[in-house]
């Protein structure tokens, strides 16, 4: 989720509560539009890779294809690598890049991914285009955002409402665009794609497990990852803002009807 250039800036930032929530995705639960195309034998790159969870996922399911997961950040992959080995998947590398300027050669790879890294970048477009250019002929590169003004919720929390109006405002302080599902098909017909496949599917939080865990990773975010940092560095929020916002996630966590929607947009591009 953080393959970006040195300018651009991650919204998200790496905090442990950031790294547990994306450490939780899975190829079934994040990544299902490319199942089908992860045959045995099927070369990888996973750009933006994160912790590696979706990654060691990709690469049980092409073995003995080669996966390679990419992030820009040294102690992410770190993280990702001791994954691999206390899964025993031997056929899975990572390594610290840019994807702005993919350390590979032309027509490397069938299958060139990214899960959530679209819309923290300020060049979706260039992105696509080197993703392009390292997967093979007749090979694809396959994207999944969320959207988040697409984004829902029940019941109605105003603390929720302010989120949401903050997450928008920092996002695009950064240059990043967050309602970035919406625009996979656009961004990927502009970076040269003409055989393109869009698809949607979403991640829900409804049961009671499930909304205690989703305020508790945002309730968390919201006071000590760098959406936070950054929230006060522009001026957008005070410390009570946060505080605020956060004990209004951990209400909604608390309800027994509560829903919160997060809706996703897909896309299969044919190099």
């Amino acid at each position: 989720m953080s393959a970006q250039q040195p300018d651009d800036v991650y919204t998200h930032g790496h905090h442990e509560s950031v790294v547990r929530a994306h450490a939780s995705r899975t190829a079934e639960n994040s990544a299902a539009f490319v199942i089908p195309h992860l045959t045995p034998g099927t070369s990888v790159l996973d750009v933006g890779c994160g912790p590696g969870s979706i990654t060691c996922d990709f690469a049980e399911l092409v073995a003995p294809g080669r996966v390679t997961g990419l992030d820009r950040s040294p102690d992410i992959i770190a993280q990702a690598a001791a994954l691999a080995v206390e899964r025993g998947v031997d056929n899975v590398g990572f390594a610290a890049g840019n994807i702005y300027d993919l350390d590979f050669p032309d027509e490397s790879f069938d299958v060139v991914h990214a899960h959530q890294v679209l819309q923290h970048l300020t060049d979706p477009v260039a992105a696509l285009r080197e993703m392009r250019r390292a997967a093979k002929a007749g090979g694809i590169v396959a994207v999944r955002d969320a959207d988040f003004h697409g984004m829902s919720w029940y019941p109605a929390i105003p603390e929720l409402d302010d989120w949401m109006e903050l997450y928008q405002l920092i996002a695009r302080r950064n240059g990043a665009e967050p309602d970035a599902g919406r625009r996979l098909v656009s961004w990927a017909q502009a970076a040269g794609f003409t055989d393109v496949a869009p698809s949607s599917s979403n991640w829900l939080y409804a049961t009671g497990h499930e909304r205690r865990w989703q305020a508790r990773v945002w309730g968390e975010r919201v006071l000590h990852s760098s959406f936070a940092d950054q929230a006060l560095e522009y001026g957008l929020a005070s410390e009570a803002d946060l505080a605020r916002i956060s004990a209004g996630w951990h209400r909604w966590g608390s309800t027994d009807d509560g829903w919160f929607l997060i809706p996703n947009g897909e896309v299969i591009a044919r190099a």
